[in-house]
Formats: C-alpha cells, structure tokens, sequence
C-alpha cells in the first residue's frame, strides 16, 4: 500500500484532518515554521542580492529530524500548510529543510523528485475549512508550489528583517539601549502618538441647541386641578394623565430660522439661546409637514480578519491577539464529543468577503426548515469584496456547517471560543436573511411668533421610527432605537409644554482603540490579515503604547521619544503612503508582476545611504536629569534617564557603577472611596507588565483589586 505523508503546520489541525484520512495517511506536524532568519545578526546578504540566510533554529532540530524519518518511509508527501503567503512559505521551507527541492513541474500540477531511497512524489494542496469534503476535494486537486506568494513572503520578511536589524542600533547610539523600529509597527505608533496630540491641543468649542417638548390638543392633558384627567380603559385614573401625557408628546429640535438651516455652531451662547427661548415662549405650534417613507436596513458582509477583531473587541472586549488566538482554535478543530476533532469556521485570516456556493445553499436549507420561510431569501446574496489591497480571493469566515448552531455545541467550548463562534455563526446567518423593514416618520413643525413684524417662522424637526419586520435583526442584533411618534397632521396646532435649551462642547477625537486602529490600519492598506494583530501586540509589548481605561490605546513617554526621532530623521519608513506603495509592490510580487530583489533594491539603497549620513548628523539624545541624590555605592550623582518602561533613578558613573532606583510616582486616584474598606481611596495602579488596574490606597492592609474601573463596573481581580 501506498504511503503518504501529510505535513501541517500544527498539531490540532494533524489531529483534526487525521479524523477524514485512511490508513494509509500518516498526518504530521512541522509546529509552524522549520526555518528562518538567524536572529544573531542580519542574515540578508545585501553585497550578493539581498540572499537570505535561512537556517534551522535548535529548538526545530528534533522536528526536522522526525519528518525526514517519515519522509524516508512515505511515497507521497502532502504539504498541506495554510492556503496564505505565509503557509505558501512554510510549505517552501519545508521542501528545503526535508531535501525535496529537485523538483520538476508535471502537467497534473504535480512533482517529482529524486529522493535517497526511491522516487517520490511531492504534492501542495489547499482548503480554507477542515472539513472531510474540504480536504477530500483539496487531495483530488494538488498543484504546485506557488513560488510568486513565497517571493511575496520572503521579500515582506528581509524588509522587516532590513528596517528592523539596521535601524533599531541607530536608536541605541542616539536614544539608548533596547529601542527597536519596525517597517508597519512605527506607522503603528504614529498614528497613535499623532491622535494623542491632537487631544492634547484640542479646544473644546461651545455650542447649543434648543428642544421643544410638544403636545397634541386633540388629547388635551389640562394642568387645571379642576379638570379631571381622561379615562382610559385598563389604568387607574391617578395614571391617566401621566399616560395621556407621553403617548401624545413628542420632542423636535430646532433647525431653522426663517430660510436660515442651523449649523452646529450657529447658537454660540447661553444668551443666544435664551433670547430665541423668550421669543418662543408666546409662539403658534403648527405642523407644517408630515413625511411617512419605509427604510430597510441591510446584514453586514461576512467576516474578514478586520471585521472579525473589530466586532470581538466590540461586543466582547477581545483584543486582536485573543481573537486570532481563539479564531484558530476554532478553525484548527475542537473536540465535539463523538464527533472528535471538527473544524468549526473556515480560515481566518482573509480580506476576501467572498461565500462559497455550497455554504450559501446551506444556509438558505437551515433558515427554511430552522426559522421560518420570511426569513429565507428567494436568492442568495452575495458580497463584494472593497478591502484596498485585497489579496487572494480566499472565502469569508464563516461557520463551515451553518446546522451546528452555538446553542447545539456550547457544552463542547470554553466560554471564550462560544462567544466567538456566536458571533461568526451569527453573523454569516444574517447574511443570507431578507433586509430589516422600518417605517420612518419626518415632521417639522413651524413656531410663529405672530407680534413680530415681520413674522418670523421658527422650524422645529422630529423623526420618529417603528420597525415593521425584523428581518435578519432577528438573528443579529443592532443597536437601534424606536421612535414613536404620536398621529400627527398637517396644519394640525400643538401645545408647547416645555422649552429645553442645551450647552454642549465639541469632544476630543478619541483615543484609539485596538478596534479602530485595525479600521485605519486596514482603510490605508497598511498591513494585511495576518499582520494586525502581531502589529498591535508588538507596539505594546515593547512599551511604545499603553492601555489607557483598558480599553483605549496611548503612548508612552518611550512611544513620543522614538516616534519623534523617526518622523524627523526618517520620514519615509514612519509614512503612510510610503508603507502603502511598500505593500501594494508585495501585492505585485504575488501576482508575478515584479520581482521581490528589484523591490528590496529600490527602498534599500536609497535607505542605506541616509542611515549611514545620519549616523554623521544627529546627535545623541540625552533623556537625563540631574537630582540631588548621590550614589550610595560610589558617592557621584545620580541622574534621572529613560529606560523602557519610562524614567529611572541610575547613577552617573555608569558603566563603572550600575546601581539604578525606581521612580516611585503618587498613584492616581479616581475621586471614589475604596467599596471594600471605605477608609483607603481607589487609586490607578499599574502591573509589572504595564497593565492597568484598580487598587486601594492603603495597600497591604487592604487587598482591594480590579481591573474594571469600579465606577462602572465591579469585577475583582483573580
């Protein structure tokens, strides 16, 4: 019998695609991958064409070793790494690292290569879901190794590797030690250092607007105490008024003035709106137009990796590292019982919003049969994908059976992987549900104050909206609100029960999320899937960006320092539309059209030349200060410098006399007494890794702890 060896690149994905294959398959794992660039040094021979020097890492030498010993037993081997540039990589190196590259081109889209022992064969298959017809139909089409997406890899890989290796030493001699530059991580960082500074010079601008509270007279609610409050049937008369009351009142805004629509910033003052609310007090409520139109609401697309971790950030506070964490989980394979290891959504990193036709008719069976015909559609609805720079035409993510409903598998999942599949499944189901039908109400209302010569109209607007049909709402929620607008008529008079002026100021631009910061990253086409949320992790893990409020990104001192250095010294690496141009020539590499040394020659020459010149040019930056204190060790200065994590206390006759101190800064405290002790305040502490929570200022004696802001929530630490 035939042997064949089937290679991933993790260990739950073997155990899951073993569950669809004979006997005659073996399924081994190369635990992502089997080689790369040393981190020692460079690793890029930038004298002979940027050749890379791929080696094996140690800890990979055991798996290496086991493969080439199932290589050695099998006829077949099946490389069936991911169906992305990097899992096209992955499959490459394995070719490499196993002895397989003598490879000839076939017409059936398979090799040949001349092995130790005997003749093999060598075969590249894809599939976007784990499932036994993915992977049967994935074995009748094998192809060859697409050497444009490893090109495209490999060049994205030795740029990084370039910016990274070459720059981040001249940010040691200028800043200090321990700094790094990335190629899309210091985009990253400026966008969020340039956010955090428009905050910090943003005016607040005052404005205001003026709400009427109406009333129809056809429903009289008289404040008389001689008038008795109508009957109606099924309250106590003592409720009459009150219900009388808002089922005829509604509020309308003020925006117009004569022929004049209001502009936000038309009312500038207290005493502006004041003057118009006198002027009104005596005024003439008629309606002046009723417009009554349907409006529908249509499903969002399916996932993609950006939607996805919006969306999980979103409804459950998952950062973009827990996404992908989990969303692998759920498409590696999770054990179901009897069922064994299942692959519960299709491939989740894409930019493609794309449905195959199988899961489309699927999904249209189960909202028959499940739901309810009204909320199966006639034909399916298809998405186009809009992403800029969109890769390969890979499919959404979605669940690969739209039958397995989270309720059905919920006992199989941790709290955290049925969350998300909740929201896949969910999601993916709307999508193939007729639209959301509403009914949508206009009025506006003229104010006339008839002893003005000359008269002068004042139009207040109400909108009112009542959902009429749910439509995929049913299946996923969105915040919307009703609006009920009593029966209302032209030329109909109102009676005015209450004039409301309003200050308000314009707000900040708020800080970025993880959430909005993939949106831009995205909208600009910097990055691609797989690179948001290895982008995010790496700007914070290196102190550039803390969590603000847990949920808000902002920079650090550390971020502001070396965000600077680089926008005045090195415009082009920390440029938007530098890094987009880089990424849609890595586009280019993937389809062919260009060839990944011209495009690492084009940006390294130019780039080399300007390290080398300001090396020459910038002066090293000192971030120190004098203090008072002297070295209990040595008897000179001690300084204040930056490290890392922000400033320290280290003495002056560095390096021969290393002793350092922290800085030991008041905590902040948020204006609330501890809920636990009611003696300490709550105050704003910080882990050591930079996380923040909330803690009692009296501190050992009171263990109070939470990461949640106790103002708005109460979940203590564990």
């Amino acid at each position: 019998m035939e042997k064949k060896l089937v290679i991933v690149e993790s260990p739950t994905k073997a155990r899951t695609i073993s569950r669809f294959l004979g006997k005659d398959f073996i399924v081994e794992s190369s635990y992502g991958h089997i080689r790369d660039l040393p981190r020692s040094k460079l690793g890029v021979d930038v004298e002979h064409n940027f050749d890379p020097q791929y080696l094996i890492p140690r800890d990979k030498n055991s798996v290496v070793k086991k493969l080439r010993e199932a290589a050695k037993k099998a006829d077949t081997i099946i490389l069936a790494a991911d169906e992305d540039r990097e899992g096209e990589a992955i499959a490459w190196h394995l070719i490499k690292a196993l002895g397989l590259d003598e490879i000839k081109s076939r017409p059936s889209s398979r090799v040949q290569i001349k092995g130790k022992s005997k003749i093999k064969k060598v075969e590249r298959i894809v599939f976007h879901e784990i499932t036994k017809h993915a992977i049967e139909e994935a074995l009748k089409n094998p192809r060859d190794i697409d050497m444009k997406r490893v090109d495209a890899q490999q060049a994205r890989r030795i740029l990084d590797r370039l910016v990274g290796y070459k720059l981040s030493p001249f940010l040691w001699k200028k800043v200090y030690r321990g700094l790094s530059a990335g190629r899309v991580q210091s985009v990253a960082v400026r966008l969020i250092v340039e956010r955090e500074r428009e905050i910090q010079e943003f005016k607040p601008q005052e404005y205001h607007t003026i709400s009427a509270l109406l009333r129809k007279l056809e429903f009289p609610i008289s404040n008389s105490q001689n008038s008795p409050p109508r009957q109606i049937p099924g309250l106590r008369p003592s409720d009459a008024k009150t219900f009388a009351s808002d089922l005829n009142e509604f509020e309308a805004n003020l925006a117009k003035i004569g022929e004049k629509t209001l502009d936000k910033f038309d009312i500038k003052t207290a005493e502006e709106a004041e003057k118009i609310v006198k002027t009104l007090k005596d005024a003439a409520w008629t309606i002046e137009n009723v417009e009554k139109r349907a409006t529908s609401k249509n499903p969002l697309p399916p996932f993609t990796t950006s939607t996805l971790q919006q969306e999980a950030f979103r409804h459950m506070g998952f950062s973009a590292k827990q996404t992908m964490r989990l969303a692998q989980q759920l498409y590696e394979g999770v054990e179901l019982g009897e069922e064994g290891a299942t692959g519960l959504i299709t491939y989740m990193r894409t930019d493609s919003v794309n449905l195959s036709e199988e899961s489309l008719k699927t999904a249209s069976e189960f909202l028959q049969k499940e739901v309810g015909e009204n909320y199966a559609l006639p034909s399916p609805r298809r998405f186009q994908t809009k992403t800029k720079g969109a890769q390969e035409a890979h499919e959404a993510i979605r669940p690969t059976d739209p039958w397995r409903t989270p309720e059905s598998i919920k006992h199989f999942l941790d709290a955290q992987q049925f969350k998300l599949y909740n929201l896949v499944w969910r999601r993916f189901v709307a999508t193939q549900m007729p639209t959301a039908i509403f009914e949508s109400t206009a009025v506006e209302v003229a104010a006339t104050t008839n002893y003005q010569l000359p008269t002068t109209n004042y139009t207040f607007r109400a909108t009112g909206q009542v959902m009429k049909f749910d439509g995929f709402l049913k299946i996923y929620p969105t915040k919307f609100t009703e609006v009920t607008l009593p029966e209302l008529v032209v030329k109909e008079e109102l009676e005015l029960a209450e004039l409301k002026p309003q200050q308000h100021f314009t707000q900040s631009p708020p800080r970025y999320t993880e959430a909005s910061l993939v949106k831009t990253l995205e909208k600009n086409g910097i990055g691609r899937p797989s690179t948001y949320a290895p982008t995010i992790s790496t700007v914070q893990d290196r102190g550039y960006v803390e969590r603000f409020e847990r949920r808000y990104l902002k920079p650090t001192e550390v971020g502001f320092i070396v965000n600077d250095m680089l926008v005045e010294h090195f415009p082009e690496v920390v440029d938007v539309e530098f890094t987009v141009k880089m990424e849609e020539e890595l586009d280019e590499i993937a389809t062919g059209t260009k060839g990944w040394q011209p495009v690492i020659r084009e940006f390294y020459e130019p780039f080399s030349k300007h390290l080398e010149a300001k090396y020459e040019e910038v002066e090293k930056h000192e971030v120190q200060e004098t203090t008072d204190k002297v070295c209990e060790k040595c008897g000179k200065p001690m300084v204040v410098k930056m490290g890392r994590f922000g400033k320290f206390i280290a003495c002056s006759g560095f390096p021969d006399c290393k002793n350092t101190k922290t800085i030991k800064v008041e905590p902040q405290t948020i204006d609330m007494k501890c809920p636990k002790c009611s003696e300490g305040d709550v105050v704003i502490r910080r882990t050591r890794r930079r996380k923040i929570f909330y803690g009692c200022s009296r501190y050992p004696d009171c263990d109070y702890a939470s990461w949640t802001d106790p103002r708005k929530e109460d979940k203590t630490v564990k």
